[in-house]
């Protein structure tokens, strides 16, 4: 899925004490210690951490959780849901460490994978290789990779993988005189991110009142490194950020989107719902969406807005963000837990939350599928979805990764982009204070 893991506001200087100030909410909202697991009635309640949406939920999702509870009856199911990434990492981090408080099955975002499974981490988790029955061999090769640990445990499961595509609300393109179907929207900034801003300043000469080209800028930057070869370390998998072209690139680009006043200035998945309420009031034309995107579209610009998104393809192709579910072995349940996130993985319910939520599914056969090679949601009225993103997911070739990816993601965007969109922070002045707190908090 899902979210980046660009959430974190300008409080990042006192992240620690945050995480402490919080943890105890934080813990509770991701699913409270493993001892109250058994409910009276004799049956297993397994919980479920998670952040975004992965679209097995009963109410806005697959229903997932209800089919197995079905065929289960000794089991049931609760999932507990954090919209901020970052914070979800963080807490998450804390709880390992005091292996207490954690849900059955923690879901974990692939910026914080390599982190996940390195010495520090990678015993905490059960191998899923070796328990819950999943098939290995039907999941894309690349995604078993990115969860195997040094000593050759897979300690996750690949929900999704996120190709990306820009999103884009017709009734604002039209008022703003750009063209509204699809092949000709991707015309206008086909292979250049730097065609993207010329469209937004189009968009914005004829812009209707109160309405910008795009969302943030820090989601711009996301969207653009994850097209680059190279991202956040180097073909080592070493942290490389300083020297990245990938991270240049995409620098450049978000602030030039930024300072050109192109963007609505807002923090995605901000924890006041500012974002939320902007795509159900049309507040923004444009979003890099990634294909977890599309069910957060539908979810918050809500049934008034049904039918007024579409999608076109991106200046470049990438991959941001696709999640795996990974079994604590401090839980109670571990054998259990193991199977329900081995089912939960399956292709066929890959293909399941695929058409209901968009996500495009990390196995091998779902991915090539006529379930997803021909979909379509209802959401987005007529557009091939499914061709478009599985398109897009057939040029992917992962970036190297680092431990650390996913909290230099962090800093960047909302310690340094954040700051030049919303407080006129200077550029360089921004960067120095994103190398200070990389340098800070990251020991290398």
């Amino acid at each position: 899925m899902r979210t980046s893991s660009s959430r974190r506001g300008h409080r990042t200087a006192i992240a620690a004490v945050a995480v402490l100030a919080t943890g105890t909410a934080l813990l509770t909202g991701c699913g409270g210690g493993s001892d109250d697991n058994a409910s009276g009635d004799g049956k297993i309640t397994l919980r479920i951490g998670t952040f975004g949406s992965f679209g097995y939920d009963n109410k806005t999702g697959a229903k997932l959780y209800a089919e197995y509870e079905k065929t289960h009856p000794n089991i049931k199911i609760e999932e507990s849901n954090v919209a901020d990434g970052q914070k979800y990492w963080d807490t998450l981090k804390l709880r390992l460490s005091r292996n207490s408080g954690l849900a059955d099955i923690q879901a974990l975002e692939v910026g914080y994978i390599a982190e996940a499974t390195g010495p520090a981490m990678g015993d905490k988790w059960v191998d899923l290789g070796k328990t819950g029955g999943a098939d290995l061999g039907a999941f894309l090769d690349w995604k078993v990779k990115q969860a195997t640990t040094g000593k050759g445990s897979v300690i996750g499961l690949g929900t999704d993988i996120g190709p990306m595509a820009i999103c884009y609300n017709k009734d604002l393109f039209a008022k703003a005189k750009l063209p509204t179907d699809r092949t000709e929207v991707a015309k206008l900034w086909a292979g250049d991110w730097a065609k993207f801003l010329e469209a937004g300043k189009t968009y914005q000469k004829s812009a209707p009142a109160g309405t910008s080209f795009h969302d943030s800028a820090s989601g711009l930057f996301n969207a653009v490194v994850s097209s680059q070869p190279i991202q956040y370390a180097n073909t080592q998998g070493e942290l490389d950020y300083e020297n990245s072209p990938g991270v240049k690139k995409a620098w450049e680009t978000a602030v030039s989107a930024a300072q050109s006043g192109l963007t609505a200035k807002l923090r995605q998945f901000d924890e006041k719902g500012t974002w939320n309420a902007a795509f159900k009031n049309s507040k923004f034309a444009t979003v890099a969406c990634p294909s977890w995107m599309t069910g957060i579209i539908k979810d918050q610009a809500g049934a008034g807005n049904q039918g007024k998104w579409d999608i076109a393809a991106p200046p470049v192709a990438g991959n941001w963000g696709g999640a795996f579910l990974a079994v604590p072995k401090a839980g109670k349940h571990t054998k259990e837990a193991a199977e329900l996130a081995a089912w939960l993985t399956a292709p066929a319910q890959h293909a399941k939350v695929f058409g209901v939520n968009g996500n495009i599914p990390s196995s091998k056969d779902t991915l090539t599928s006529s379930v997803v090679q021909d979909a379509k949601l209802p959401y987005f009225g007529d557009t091939p979805v499914g061709k478009i993103y599985s398109e897009a997911a057939a040029g992917i070739t992962p970036a190297p990764i680092s431990r650390w990816d996913g909290q230099v993601k962090t800093f960047i965007t909302d310690n340094g982009i954040l700051d030049i969109e919303q407080r006129g922070t200077a550029p360089d002045k921004a960067w120095q204070n994103v190398k200070k707190l990389i340098d800070d908090k990251i020991d290398q």
